[in-house]
């Protein structure tokens, strides 16, 4: 060998040498853990029972705890909210029968500060329908779509570049009835539902045991004259819908009888047909109950379903290939009336939103097999009725 090739060999030695002393630090030490994601989560109330509006809570991803910031806003029966995709706005569908002396409630629409939580008012306009019971954004978030549960009407509001809401660019009245006397005397809209193209939407209405499909004027903001109809089983009360994750399939909670219906959803027309009906209830259920809130997973493997009455969450399996469930439990809500839960972005905790026992249960969802572990964080707000996440830059 040469006096040569013995320099670099020497030099190219201590080079590994010094790499290695210089990285030991970091091959012994444990890879530092991504900091957690804030979140913020509103809570819509219904107001006649000591609420004051919308209250604020910051979510910690990593433990699952919440941190009440307060009153978010005031306003009447804020029961249920829509958050857009850039976290900037929020509109609460303002549950009330009489707006400005006119029979019809109203939506509102708030501005959101992202450091406080603290929600601003930036209008109100009526929802041309008595008791509004669901508000939701298009794809675009161009356009508010609201239902009208006592009013059975639904109409779309254009959503102007500062976030407030014009007046309503299209109205429907939905008219008949159904086979329950007590709640189906005549038409309930409980829900709309944006197809994951844009091009459809799709109303649930309680009172005529039907699921109507409007196209969808993306540009206009209005919806079909002619919608396609799906009648559900009489006596069902389809309440709340959901797209899967790949939007193949089309879920509906039936409130009064306590399913879930699968539907195979065609992109290309709108056309729904009926898969599979299953129970919320765990067997040997044989008490009174009403179905309330569906979600499906971020990771799209698992449907989620609350029950009233039983109070708990039935947690499904989706078969991705056939869109169908199998229930894997029934979790109990550790309280009473579980009205609507959400789930985090990141799929790893649920909420309960217990209406009656006025308080909120955080779960913490496993991710292989969907079901729920109580994390015995609990928090006190007044007739909860839905919750819907901010995530923070």
């Amino acid at each position: 060998m040469t006096l040569r090739s013995k320099y670099f060999r020497t030099i190219s030695r201590l080079t590994i040498l010094l790499l290695v002393i210089a990285l030991a630090p970091s091959i012994l030490r444990p890879a530092a853990r991504p900091a957690a994601q804030k979140y913020l989560v509103y809570v819509g109330t219904y107001t006649n029972h000591g609420s004051k509006g919308i209250y604020a809570f910051r979510l910690d991803s990593a433990t699952g705890e919440l941190t009440s910031l307060g009153l978010a806003a005031e306003t009447a029966e804020p029961s249920f909210l829509a958050v857009d995709s850039s976290g900037r706005f929020l509109y609460a569908a303002n549950e009330t029968a009489n707006y400005n002396g006119q029979p019809t409630g109203a939506v509102s629409a708030f501005a959101i500060d992202p450091k406080t939580g603290k929600l601003s008012f930036l209008n109100k306009v009526s929802s041309r329908g008595e008791d509004p019971a669901h508000v939701a954004l298009d794809r675009t978030d161009r356009y508010a779509l609201v239902s009208n549960y006592t009013g059975g009407s639904a109409a779309v509001f254009p959503v102007l570049k500062d976030g407030r809401l014009g007046e309503a660019s299209w109205f429907v009245q939905h008219q008949g009835s159904s086979v329950n006397p007590e709640r189906q005397k005549g038409p309930h809209a409980h829900a709309i539902a944006l197809s994951p193209d844009n091009r459809f939407a799709v109303v649930a209405d309680l009172g005529l045991d039907q699921l109507l499909v409007y196209g969808f004027d993306a540009a206009k903001g209005t919806l079909g004259a002619k919608p396609q109809v799906v009648t559900a089983s009489p006596g069902a009360g389809p309440r709340h819908l959901v797209f899967s994750s790949d939007g193949r399939f089309l879920y509906a909670i039936n409130e009064l009888q306590s399913t879930v219906a699968t539907y195979s959803y065609d992109s290309a027309t709108g056309a729904l047909h009926e898969l599979q009906t299953i129970s919320t209830l765990p067997k040997g259920f044989s008490g009174s109950n009403t179905a309330a809130e569906i979600e499906i997973h971020p990771s799209g493997r698992f449907l989620f379903a609350s029950n009233r009455g039983d109070d708990s969450i039935a947690v499904f399996a989706i078969d991705s290939l056939t869109g169908t469930l199998t229930q894997v439990e029934t979790h109990a809500t550790g309280g009473k009336t579980p009205r609507n839960f959400a789930i985090d972005p990141a799929g790893s905790w649920l909420l309960a939103a217990n209406q009656d026992s006025e308080d909120i249960v955080v779960f913490r969802i496993d991710r292989k097999t969907g079901r729920l572990t109580p994390t015995g964080d609990l928090v006190q707000v007044p007739s909860p009725t839905c919750l819907k996440f901010v995530a923070l830059p």
